[in-house]
């Protein structure tokens, strides 16, 4: 990539930048985790529903489909659309760096959604008067669409943390099965069908056609795939392991507010997965509204920790080794200590008049350019 490219300065006040973004970030990552689940979960409720093996099955699928379109369609697209440019205004360096190395994944994965989105309408319209065999093929459809969307995009993003072979052969596929990536896709699998299972506790308790011994064998049913929560530990463990060693030390005691986050998205999946183990699964205990409401909050929590530890722990980089949080790649480095950080920058300062003197315009110039100097983060020192 060229050393020196200016791009003009968002500042968003006290909100910062990484706030504005994680905010949007965990929200929709939550939200399409529940649509992959989702799929997987309703297509396995329709397979038992022609076994004979879920009396409630096909009732149940077309409510929860509904709620499904409705948050991961709309909700999700808008979000979808409100990353892309949010991202594109705080750090259009990084956006640029990654379409320009994955422009055909990226088009591979909008393929795919595309074709989720095509399926899911179809079961929305026309699903209640479909054969069963027919709606069981649509269901699969779906998901596997909306499971590829991840596979694509899971690649992308652990390849900005790990990327592995692909700094020396800038070789796309070495960037994209980067060693994070097995570990973060079965993860982020297991994250959202326990999502998608905990919505639908929540969903059947909000049924009031259905009767409590209804409402029991429904749980029962939905709550299965919470069972693969067990495994959580050993992918942690495995994705840690593939992270480099300081980016490792940030979350495990090398910054407290990565701790913290780590801590808080540890303790959440490990109380729900727990409360699921042994209440839900084994001891196949009624949950009532309230309880799964709570238990899909801490998923959140979870979410929302993960999310903020897996941002973090790139610091000072936005691309390993490729590129700093300040949009300043490493190569550029010696250049702007020769020249000046606000050298070549051609926008002016908004509020110019302000600075009555030549020196004073140029340290709010720098000021401006430079997020390090205005709080204080980590990166190359000019």
């Amino acid at each position: 990539m060229s050393p020196l490219v200016s791009y003009p300065v968002v500042d968003l006040g006290p909100l910062m930048k990484g706030l504005v973004i994680g905010g949007l970030g965990i929200f929709h990552v939550f939200i399409a985790q529940f649509a992959i689940g989702g799929g997987m979960l309703l297509a396995y409720l329709q397979w038992l529903d022609m076994r004979g093996q879920c009396v409630h099955g096909r009732r149940f699928i077309d409510g929860y489909f509904r709620v499904l379109v409705l948050i991961s369609f709309v909700v999700g697209a808008v979000t979808g659309v409100a990353m892309w440019f949010t991202s594109i205004q705080i750090s259009p360096q990084t956006i640029g760096v990654m379409v320009g190395e994955f422009h055909w994944v990226w088009a591979t994965e909008w393929s795919f959604f595309c074709l989720e989105v095509v399926a899911g309408y179809l079961f929305y319209r026309y699903g209640s008067r479909l054969p069963d065999r027919t709606r069981l093929s649509l269901l699969v459809l779906y998901a596997f669409a909306a499971w590829m969307s991840l596979f694509w995009i899971n690649g992308i993003l652990t390849w900005q943390l790990t990327p592995g072979a692909w700094l020396e052969s800038r070789y796309v596929w070495d960037g994209f099965f980067n060693p994070g990536f097995w570990p973060s896709l079965i993860f982020r699998t297991i994250t959202s069908a326990a999502t998608a299972s905990l919505a639908a506790c929540v969903l059947i308790n909000a049924v009031p056609a259905f009767s409590r011994e209804e409402k029991a064998k429904l749980i029962g049913v939905c709550a299965r795939p919470l069972i693969f929560m067990l495994g959580m530990p050993l992918l942690g463990v495995w994705y840690f392991a593939t992270m480099p060693a300081d980016s490792r030390g940030w979350a495990t005691g090398g910054s407290v507010p990565m701790t913290m986050f780590l801590t808080m998205a540890v303790g959440c999946s490990l109380l729900v997965g727990l409360y699921a183990v042994v209440a839900i699964l084994r001891q196949r205990l009624f949950i009532n509204g309230a309880t799964s409401t709570l238990l899909l909050s801490l998923a959140f929590v979870a979410t929302a920790g993960g999310e903020f530890v897996r941002e973090g722990v790139r610091k000072p980089f936005t691309v390993r080794q490729y590129l700093y949080s300040n949009a300043i790649a490493p190569d550029a480095v010696a250049e702007l200590r020769r020249t000046g950080c606000t050298t070549a920058d051609p926008y002016p300062l908004r509020d110019a008049e302000a600075y009555p003197t030549p020196q004073l315009r140029l340290g709010a110039k720098a000021f401006r350019d430079c997020p390090l100097a205005r709080r204080g983060g980590h990166g190359p020192g000019l």
